[in-house]
Order: C-alpha cells, then structure tokens, then sequence
C-alpha cells in the first residue's frame, strides 16, 4: 500500500485518546510520489480481488464507467487510515472539483469497498466533500452535509452546517498541491451525476451515508469535543469584540503553529497565507487565511482521526458562526425574486465595499478585525503594527 509522506511526530504531536475515537496531530501531509500508471494499478488491484465499488449515483448500477478513462485516478493521498484517489481536476460553471476514490480498511468480513466522491473548492476556498446534489433544469447546488435544527414555539427550523464536509485540515494543502498540477481543467458535467445522488429539491440534510457516522461517534459523549458544548461564543451578538473562547481552546500563538503554506488568489487580490493552529490544550485546530486586506477563520476542527467515507471528520467542534465569516461574504441585493430581496452573510452594519472581482460578495474585515483573536493573530503572528 502507498503511504503518504508524512513527518514523524513531534513532542508536541504524541497520539492521545478521548474516549473511543484517538487523537493525534499530523504537521502536514503530502501527495503520494507514484506515478498515475502505477495509482491506476493499485485501484484495479483492489477491485481484481474483490474490492466493491459503492457509488451513491447514476454509476451504482453500473460502477465500471469510473475509474478508466478521463475518471482514472492520477493521483494518492492518505490520511490516518483512509486512502484518497483523485483524477484530474475538473470544471463545470458552477463547480471545480475532483472525482475522489476513498478507501478505508476491510470491514467485517473482509472486503474492502471503494467510495466515489467529489472533492471541490468552495467559495471560502476550503475543500470541501459534496454530501448530495439538487439538479434540474432549474436548480443546481450540491449538499453540505449535516443540520442543525433548533425550535421556537412549536416550530422547528433547521440550516445546513456546512463545515461538516470541510475536508480536513491537515490535506488541504496537499490538494492544493493536486490541483495546480493539473495544466488543463478539463469541462466535465456527468462525473457529478456519476457519483453524486441526485435528491429532491427541498431535502437540505444529507442521507444516511453521510450522517449514521457522525450519529455513532457522537453518541459516546467521551469523543465530543467540551462535550458537545460551544467553545467560541460572542456575549453580545451585534458586538464581535465581545466574542469569548473557553480556556484551553484558544489558538496557541506562541508553540501551536504546525503549519504554514501560501497561494494567489484573484479574488483576494494577492498573496494568500494560511496557518494551521492548534489550541492550547491541543484538542482542536485552527485555518487561519490571511490575504492582502482580510484575515478570518476557517471553522475549527478537532484532532480525531476518524474520518467517515467521505473523507470527514465524524466530531464537531461548536462555535458561534459568525466567528469564521469569510474575508469576503455574500452581500447583494437578489432581483430573481420579485420583489428583490436583500441577502447578506455578514453581521449587519459591518459590511465593507463589494468585492472587486465578485460584487455579490462585500469586504467582512469591518467586523472580522474587531475580534479579539483576529488581533491577536495580527499581532502575534504576521507581527502587525499598531
């Protein structure tokens, strides 16, 4: 089996356990070095002896059309004990995005089974997993994975958790690593139908694939992280300088730094840095991205290392959303409804010029430099003036 180059543990990367699901931290992980041949000839292996291939689309009756062709996998990452295969990278209008081969050690019985997923960037530009898509002649989006449901009176609302399908952290880079070596990003459209199930327009909440994992790792309470309670928070919901981590799960500015790696960004105009943080008690990590203009906070993870089929964390970490508001957020007014509603994802009153390069995005650094660990991070870590 490829493994993936990894450095070797440091004092401050010891393996611990809480509960059931163990802990570790990885300083960073690196595409595999084989050639696309030989990853293509360790994925027929597999199925050549008994391996299934379980796609959740169009491809479940017939599995055979992945995995060959412009769907052959080129390249091999592997975190903890899943293996990810990926193809070249991938455009359509709306997303871009790789087809994803995971493959986790044999379960009962024995056999092992082949997931196909899609692997994409997402505006925030995190990589993400689709959990689903809605797809018709009149709407496209792709799933985000989990809910969070909450009642007032006698009604019961919901909204998606979108970082439930944040790939995790510790691969971001390598598949960024992944991407840029692809010369060409090719137009592909029916990977999606492939691999993905196509669900109804009004189901938001991922199937069960997707969410019995995180259901089975949540119902030992040892595995949540400050069981299950928020650990980022703002006293005053309108006030970001307000916001309140708990103790221990602060970023750790001074030894916590485990990673740092940098791109472009034409929609940030520039030089973009990311770090990886952890926190003080070392039981979650930070993505801190800091462009040009704008830092914010990619949303926390925790250090466990189960990850579900598709390639993501099965533990949580709660906070208050509008801690990790991108540097740039949705902020326009929608003339597809009449009459034109206005729609913003940004705290209202702290929403800076639009976005030179996406105007339905608008500046957040209005409310995201007033927190207090963004000013911290200014100051401690990019050695900000002032």
């Amino acid at each position: 089996m490829a493994q993936t180059r990894m450095r070797k543990p440091s004092a401050t990367t010891r393996k611990a356990t809480t509960g059931s699901i163990p802990c570790a931290v990885i300083p960073d992980v690196t595409p595999s070095e084989l050639a696309p041949a030989e990853i293509q000839r360790r994925l027929r292996d597999l199925v050549a002896a008994g391996a299934v291939v379980k796609a959740a689309g169009l491809a479940r009756k017939d599995p055979s059309r992945l995995m060959r062709g412009r769907y052959a996998a080129t390249s091999l990452i592997e975190l903890f004990d899943t293996r990810f295969y990926l193809t070249d990278y991938f455009q359509t209008p709306q997303l871009r995005f790789f087809v994803a081969y995971l493959v986790q050690p044999p379960g009962r019985g024995g056999r092992v089974t082949i997931y196909p997923r899609i692997i994409y960037k997402d505006g925030s530009l995190i990589w993400r997993t689709a959990s689903h898509m809605v797809s018709s002649d009149y709407d496209f989006w792709v799933g985000k994975g989990d809910v969070r449901t909450w009642r007032v009176g006698d009604e019961e609302y919901f909204e998606s958790v979108e970082s439930t399908t944040d790939i995790p952290f510790e691969m971001q880079s390598a598949l960024e690593t992944v991407a840029r070596k692809t010369l060409k990003i090719r137009r592909e459209r029916a990977a999606l139908d492939l691999v993905l199930r196509n669900a109804p327009a009004s189901r938001v909440v991922a199937y069960s694939d997707f969410t019995a994992p995180r259901r089975r790792a949540a119902a030992n309470r040892r595995n949540l992280v400050n069981a299950g309670r928020t650990v980022a928070r703002f006293r005053d919901k309108k006030d970001p300088s307000s916001l309140e981590i708990v103790p221990g799960f602060e970023p750790d500015f001074t030894r916590g730094i485990v990673e740092k790696t940098s791109s472009t960004s034409v929609l940030y105009g520039g030089k973009l840095e990311r770090f990886r943080i952890l926190s003080v008690n070392r039981k979650i990590q930070y993505l801190f991205f800091a462009g040009p203009l704008q830092v914010w906070i990619i949303p926390p993870q925790a250090t466990t290392t189960e990850l579900s089929s598709f390639g993501v964390r099965t533990i949580d970490v709660v906070i208050d959303d509008d801690m990790c508001v991108p540097g740039y957020e949705y902020h326009y007014l929608d003339d597809t409804e009449d009459p034109p509603v206005f729609y913003s994802q940004i705290p209202a009153g702290f929403a800076g010029p639009a976005g030179p390069h996406d105007p339905d995005r608008a500046d957040a650094s209005p409310w995201l430099d007033k927190m207090p660990v963004i000013q911290e991070f200014r100051r401690r870590v990019l050695k900000a003036k002032g």
